[in-house]
C-alpha cells in the first residue's frame, strides 16, 4: 500500500526544507531515484503524468513503484502529477494509490473549486492526500502547452479562499516558474510567495523547477515552499547519457548496458535536488 504525502510535506513544512519530487517514466527512472533517496536518506516523491500512464499502463507503473517502495527504508511513495481526469484519478486511488494532483487551473476560479472538492471528497474517505494548483504556468506539460502570455501569477487572498473551500492537503502555485526549458531566466515573485505563504496554511509546492538556479530554488524554499517537482531535467540527462553511449558504442544491443549510464546520470541529478532541497538524513 501506498503513503500518503501528508506527514512528510508536514514534516519538510515544520524543518524548513523541501520534499523533492522526481517524474520518473519507467522502471530504470524509478530505480535511480529510490536507490539515490535511499543512499541520502531522504523522503521521495515518485510522480507520473497521465502521459506515463497512457504509456506504459496504469497499473504497471502502479505495480512498480509499490514495489520499489516494499524495498526502501526510505519514505517513497507515487503521486498523480498534473491529472485532470477523475476517472483517472479514481481508477488509481482504487489501486491504492494515496497522493494525487488535480489539475483544474485552466478553468475558473468556481468551476476549478468545484472540480477540485469532487477529487477532495473522493481521495480524502480513504485517507489520500490532494494537491490543487491556481494560477496557470506557461510551458509544456506532457499534451498541454500554455504561451507565457496566457500564465497567471497565484493571486494571494485568492489561493486562501482556494484552500480553504476545497479542502486540499497542497497547494501548487505559479510565481513565475514554467514547464519545460527556460528561454530565458525566469524571474521568481518572492513577494507574492510571502504572501501567500502568510495567509494559506497548507504545505505550498513549486512546479517547474527544472532549470532554475539553485540558489532560486533555495529562497523558495525559506521562504515556504515544501515539496519541489522536477521533471525535464532528469529526461534531458537521461537522453543525452543513453545517446552518447550508443554514438560511442554503436554495436551495443544490450539494454542492460546502454540504460546503465542513462541511469547513472538521472541519479547524479537526484542527488544534485535532493542536497539543494536539503530534505537528505530527514528519513
Amino acid at each position: 500500500m501506498f503513503i500518503s504525502t501528508m506527514e512528510i510535506l508536514i514534516d519538510a513544512q515544520n524543518k524548513g526544507y523541501a520534499v523533492p519530487a522526481f517524474n520518473i517514466h519507467n522502471l530504470e527512472t524509478a530505480m535511480a531515484v529510490a536507490e539515490t533517496a535511499e543512499e541520502l536518506k531522504s523522503p521521495v516523491i515518485l510522480a507520473a503524468t497521465p502521459g506515463t500512464f497512457t504509456f506504459n499502463g496504469r497499473k504497471n507503473i502502479h505495480a512498480i513503484v509499490e514495489t520499489i517502495a516494499g524495498t526502501t527504508s526510505v519514505p517513497l511513495t507515487l503521486h498523480l502529477d498534473h491529472h485532470t481526469s477523475f476517472e483517472d484519478i479514481k481508477t488509481s486511488v482504487d489501486l491504492g494509490c494515496r497522493s494525487v494532483m488535480i489539475d483544474a487551473s485552466h478553468y475558473s476560479f468556481e468551476e476549478n473549486i468545484k472540480i477540485v472538492k469532487e477529487v477532495v471528497s473522493y481521495t480524502h474517505k480513504v485517507g489520500g492526500t490532494v494537491e490543487a494548483e491556481l494560477g496557470v504556468l506557461g510551458g509544456i506539460e506532457d499534451d498541454l502547452e500554455v504561451n507565457e502570455d496566457r500564465a497567471k501569477y497565484t493571486d494571494p487572498d485568492a489561493a486562501k479562499e482556494f484552500a480553504e473551500r476545497t479542502g486540499i492537503d497542497s497547494l501548487a502555485i505559479a510565481i513565475g516558474t514554467a514547464h519545460g526549458l527556460y528561454k530565458s531566466e525566469p524571474k521568481l515573485d518572492y513577494e507574492r510567495l510571502k504572501q501567500i505563504k502568510e495567509l494559506v496554511s497548507i504545505p505550498l509546492v513549486l512546479h517547474g523547477a527544472s532549470g532554475i538556479p539553485n540558489e532560486n530554488i533555495k529562497r523558495t524554499i525559506e521562504l515556504g515552499i515544501c515539496k519541489v517537482n522536477i521533471a525535464t531535467e532528469l529526461k534531458i540527462s537521461f537522453s543525452n547519457a543513453l545517446r552518447q553511449h550508443l554514438i560511442n558504442h554503436p554495436s551495443e544491443n544490450d539494454p542492460r548496458k546502454y540504460f546503465l549510464s542513462a541511469k547513472e546520470a538521472v541519479k547524479k541529478i537526484v542527488k544534485e535536488k535532493i542536497l539543494l532541497c536539503n530534505s537528505n538524513n530527514r528519513a
